[in-house]
């Protein structure tokens, strides 16, 4: 394995990760809470999927939408965490340079997927509590097949510029990314050419396609407590609240760490670089753990059908 941080490549073959920068000595028990975020957000994911496939009461658009979040979360994890687990236990810190590109889409392709299905969830809670009546016939399973169908396409196509990019610069300075997986501005810093178009289209991409699914959340979410404080008793005010609840904790999971790092970016510059590191590894691996949590403990019929399941394996 190379030592070196400068070479005279071209086009480096391996990438290598550092892991945490200044924290190295520390992998191994970092990789304690790492590895456990990884075994509770896979556990909980695939229990949702399991449980929504399981109970027919739950086939409806919004737990429809819950398990495209499931998959999404599940194909984050499954394309860093195990590398990210190697490097924290074992030092292996090389990656293949079409690998890191890979991992590269896939991170960004359903980090963008995911900020769709939140506007998903979202619109379906605007509909089910501002027009409770026409929910059934707005939100059809052919409508939610095809809102499905264009965030995932929406994704795909965004982000496939990203490694196409990245793979034409030439790489001469180094081939060390600060960070334990493939983030796209972290591997396009170690380019030694003009890489603008690459940072104006991923600027592009934060600020006109997860910023605007931010807004229109927003947007929703304001016309859904006007609805609910119009509601003409308190135990109506909270009960509808209740409903929608979950996925407001999940939407502030996904963009507080978001805008953390934005801040973070422009008005802590003297911040350590590990302390930059971690938060991004929050942004990217808390909220896939979270979202099952926060479903399975605030949707009764979720935490119903779990308490039954265990309650009968017990038995």
């Amino acid at each position: 394995m190379s030592n070196s941080n400068t070479t005279d490549f071209t086009n480096p073959s391996t990438f290598i990760l550092l892991g945490i920068p200044g924290l190295e000595v520390a992998h191994i028990w970092i990789s304690i809470p790492f590895c456990t975020m990884y075994i509770i957000a896979m556990l909980g994911n695939f229990s949702i999927l399991f449980i929504v496939k399981m109970e027919p009461s739950l086939h409806k658009p919004m737990y429809y939408f819950l398990c495209m979040l499931a998959v999404t979360d599940l194909v984050v994890y499954t394309s860093t965490m195990p590398k990210i687990l190697a490097i924290f236990c074992f030092n292996s810190r090389e990656i293949n340079f079409s690998a890191c590109l890979t991992q590269m889409y896939f991170i960004h392709c359903f980090s963008v997927m995911e900020s769709g299905i939140l506007l998903a969830m979202a619109f379906d809670r605007y509909v089910a509590i501002c027009d409770p009546l026409r929910h059934s016939a707005i939100l059809t399973n052919s409508a939610v097949a095809r809102i499905a169908l264009a965030v995932v396409l929406r994704g795909c196509i965004v982000i496939f510029p990203y490694p196409l990019l990245a793979r034409q610069w030439p790489y001469c300075r180094t081939n060390v990314i600060p960070q334990p997986y493939c983030a796209h501005i972290a591997v396009v810093n170690l380019a030694c050419a003009d890489t603008r178009v690459s940072s104006y289209y991923g600027l592009f991409v934060q600020f006109c396609v997860i910023g605007v699914d931010g807004i229109f959340i927003a947007v929703s979410y304001i016309q859904i407590l006007r609805a609910i404080f119009n509601l003409p008793t308190n135990d109506a005010r909270l009960k509808t609240f209740e409903t929608c609840g979950s996925h407001l904790f999940v939407i502030l999971a996904f963009y507080l760490p978001g805008l953390i790092i934005s801040l973070m970016n422009r008005f802590a510059q003297n911040v350590p670089l590990h302390f930059h590191v971690l938060i991004a590894n929050v942004y990217l691996l808390v909220p896939p753990m979270l979202n099952p949590i926060i479903y399975g403990v605030r949707t009764k019929q979720i935490r119903d059908r779990l308490l039954r399941l265990f309650t009968h394996t017990g038995a």
